[in-house]
């Protein structure tokens, strides 16, 4: 199931957590038809132990499709690591960077795991030309395609474009989805629709302020006033 409200747009909302609490919360919501983590989530939540925290993940996920990254910077080892996390389950999508930590493509990675029948979500996707890349290596298998729309939003440039325009060069290719990543706000969940992103992923923080949409402003300009009251009421006056 997709979002649906009378107020907001369709689009797969994917959950971004490495919480197991957080993913235990929100995994029995329609509203979450998949799941994606990264190493940076995974060692905020103090993860140890990848295969344990992957079980983990998918007894609560329930077959939705759950992304996973891989943890090396070597492409070889990349490779092994990603064959290896896609037997944990079909419903793994494994998470490769778009580069190297020294700039590398990975994509010539990416179209041998698509012909092995691994599933992947490309992922750091920052610049057009990076999703000419893509467009151009072809890759064969279902793959999500991660553009990095916050972190675009973060330097000024506008990420409804990029996405836009991205999702008309990769519509050639059946297999892809793009995907809306690393959004700041509720706002961002319609500019992906309007940009023809097939998912989006949320943090449960901005998911929380989905029952927002639609609020009386006026209402929510008096809330606003009581709490700034309230809580100046814990500060001596002079």
């Amino acid at each position: 199931m997709v979002l649906r409200n009378k107020s907001t747009p369709r689009i797969k909302i994917f959950l971004d957590s490495a919480s197991l609490d957080e993913i235990g919360q929100w995994a029995s919501d329609p509203q979450i038809t998949g799941f994606t983590t990264n190493p940076s989530l995974m060692s905020r939540a103090g993860i140890s132990n990848y295969r344990d925290f992957a079980g983990r993940v998918l007894q609560l996920t329930r077959g939705l499709p759950v992304s996973m990254e891989v943890l090396s910077d070597n492409l070889k080892i990349m490779e092994d690591q990603a064959l290896t996390i896609s037997l944990w389950s079909n419903s793994i999508y494994v998470k490769i960077p778009i580069t190297t930590t020294t700039g590398e493509s990975t994509l010539g990675l990416v179209r041998t795991l698509g012909e092995h029948g691994v599933k992947v979500n490309i992922t750091a996707v920052l610049s057009w030309r990076q999703v000419c890349d893509i467009r151009e290596a072809a890759p064969s298998g279902p793959t999500i395609v991660s553009i990095f729309a916050g972190r675009i939003a973060d330097t000024g440039i506008n990420p409804v474009t990029m996405v836009t325009q991205a999702v008309k060069l990769l519509s050639a290719l059946p297999n892809i989805e793009v995907l809306w990543a690393s959004p700041r706000r509720v706002l961002d969940i319609f500019d992906a629709s309007d940009a023809g992103a097939s998912i989006i992923t949320c943090t449960p923080d901005i998911l929380k302020k989905i029952g927002l949409l639609g609020k009386d402003l006026d209402e929510y300009s008096l809330e606003t006033v009581r709490q700034f009251h309230n809580d100046g009421q814990q500060v001596v006056f002079g």
